[in-house]
């Protein structure tokens, strides 16, 4: 339990919500994410990254043009539709998810992210939505989107939005940090700033998905798409392609 005071009365809150929260948002969480560099190895090799500054540079043109305008953004109307039990609107959500993927490593390792964590969650969880909407990802008829799940997820432990939207964001930044501490000599003290340095970032792109989560989905990142796409031709790889 947590414990807050109200006018000197020590009242107790909770803590599944926050701390189901943490589990799903964590480094560790069999999700998968480890596998993947979503097209920073290319960066990589190419030299365009190579220090704090040039990866902390692309995170922020990855939070404010794709992560933020279409992953987070599905994860809350996600998130709304589950708590209204419309299965549908979850469904229309993840095919628009997939239409807005174009580079096919982008695209698999959202749904392949989104896959284990809902194979996680239904071993875990007992909830008929989640269970329902991973019996439809295993029988192909939706790909099952990272954002998809999480939101699902989210709904099924009724964990706050603004708190979820912002663990996604930084989910998303660690993973990516994760990866350049595997692809270059960033140091683990080097990596912790960068984070450091995006929260005012993250807290700004989850309130503005708050007051405009009804804007349209949205994607604008062509030069990490063809990165990605390039990640394949690479002579030697460390991640998945």
């Amino acid at each position: 339990m947590l414990y807050f005071s109200l006018w000197g009365r020590r009242i107790a809150m909770p803590t599944k919500p926050w701390t189901s929260l943490l589990q799903f948002s964590d480094g560790l969480f069999p999700a998968g994410a480890y596998a993947h560099s979503f097209g920073l190895e290319w960066y990589v090799q190419a030299g365009i990254v190579s220090d704090a500054a040039s990866l902390e540079a692309l995170l922020r043109s990855y939070l404010e043009a794709s992560v933020a305008p279409t992953d987070a953004r599905t994860l809350l109307r996600v998130w709304t539709a589950a708590t209204e039990e419309d299965m549908d609107r979850c469904l229309r959500l993840d095919a628009m998810v997939d239409a807005l993927k174009p580079a096919e490593e982008l695209r698999n390792a959202s749904r392949q992210m989104g896959r284990q964590t809902l194979r996680t969650a239904n071993t875990i969880l007992d909830h008929p939505l989640v269970r329902n909407f991973y019996g439809k990802v295993e029988e192909c008829q939706t790909p099952g989107h990272h954002p998809v799940a999480m939101g699902l997820v989210g709904a099924a432990l009724a964990w706050e939005t603004k708190e979820m939207i912002s663990a996604y964001l930084y989910s998303s930044s660690a993973a990516l940090v994760n990866a350049a501490l595997r692809l270059f000599p960033l140091g683990q003290l080097a990596g912790q700033r960068i984070l450091w340095n995006l929260q005012p970032l993250f807290e700004h792109l989850s309130a503005d998905l708050m007051e405009n989560c009804e804007e349209e989905l949205w994607s604008f990142t062509p030069a990490l798409e063809i990165a990605a796409m390039r990640h394949s031709t690479l002579d030697a790889r460390l991640f998945r392609s």
